[in-house]
């Protein structure tokens, strides 16, 4: 098969790892035995493989050869449910938050973990199992805790990122030499990520909420509490995209006031200075007539005038600067 991983934990302590998935499959006729299966791009013949073994219903094995991304969901068929989720991580340096497919078959006593391209985190699952060897022997819930707890954090780890990134946004807007096309682009690029990050969290909410439902035998009365606060974790994350979401268009409408505050406030200096200029444009534009007029041709017209000017200029200065426009 395709690069894969396993466990196999017995009456709830963990007995073997790495087994191929054929060994693996041939301890299921033990009732005290988990299993997890990891496989990476697995093909159709893998997934038939796995279908001859757990009865894995058509539709949710053509959903994982689908190479379009699919939604986040959770759904039950007669022998097992199928997960579909997603990993996540924002890289601050290109400000795209990427997403990576993670789906999962559910059965009684085994977890089956698919993704592309080793996109999965596997080692960092592990870890989260291996951190809680007490609820190993509650079986499956067990695994599909420390999974979907893995990428629940991975959402707030990057929902924190950023919110960091549109602190420093919030910051940028106020400052003196802001550059505004830089400051529309950034904006714009955290209102994508933060729109996906909510369209791959918002479901998770159902998914979660689902494996808490009594009918639902994946989830025992010992893990319910853990499950709890995973769904606390997805409304947390939920709720603050909401809040960053309405904080970005605050900072845009912002922007937009301050850049219109500005233009303002040149408007009013250009038009002020125009209004001055005017003055001694229309004085000497009026002595520069070819027809007598009081002081024609003398030096008292010239003196007249150039008073009128700076008389006039002063006061046009004086008024302005009092109303704040120069």
């Amino acid at each position: 098969m395709s690069g894969s991983r396993s466990r196999l934990y017995r009456s709830g302590v963990l007995e073997r790892e790495n087994l191929s998935v054929a060994e693996a499959t041939r301890h299921l006729a033990d009732p005290a035995v988990t299993l997890w299966l990891d496989l990476d791009a697995p093909t159709a013949a893998d997934l038939a493989a796995l279908t001859a073994e757990l009865g894995l219903h058509p539709l949710a094995v053509a959903s994982v050869l689908d190479e379009d991304h699919q939604r986040p969901k959770l759904v039950h068929y007669d022998h097992h449910s199928f997960l579909a989720a997603y990993a996540v991580r924002f890289e601050p340096g290109d400000g795209v938050l990427a997403a990576s497919e993670l789906d999962a078959f559910v059965t009684d006593r085994v977890l089956v973990t698919l993704h592309r391209n080793n996109t999965a985190d596997i080692d960092a699952l592990t870890e989260r199992w291996d951190s809680t060897p007490d609820l190993a022997k509650t079986g499956t819930g067990f695994l599909l805790h420390g999974l979907l707890d893995l990428l629940v954090d991975g959402h707030f780890d990057a929902l924190q990122i950023l919110d960091e990134q549109v602190e420093e946004l919030e910051d940028l807007v106020f400052a003196d030499q802001a550059d505004a096309t830089d400051l529309q682009r950034r904006s714009l690029r955290l209102r994508k990520s933060l729109s996906r990050l909510r369209h791959l969290a918002l479901p998770m909410r159902e998914i979660v909420s689902s494996l808490m439902r009594r009918e639902i035998h994946t989830v025992d009365d010992t893990l319910l509490p853990y499950f709890q606060d995973v769904y606390d974790h997805v409304l947390r994350v939920t709720e603050w995209t909401e809040s960053l979401r309405d904080l970005l268009a605050t900072i845009r409408e912002t922007q937009l006031s301050i850049q219109g505050n500005r233009l303002n406030t040149i408007m009013k200096k250009v038009t002020s200075w125009a209004a001055i200029i005017a003055v001694p444009t229309a004085i000497t534009g009026f002595y520069g007539q070819n027809i007598p007029y009081p002081g024609f041709a003398q030096a008292s017209g010239v003196w007249v005038s150039t008073a009128a000017i700076l008389v006039i200029s002063a006061t046009l200065y004086v008024l302005f600067k009092r109303r704040d426009w120069l």
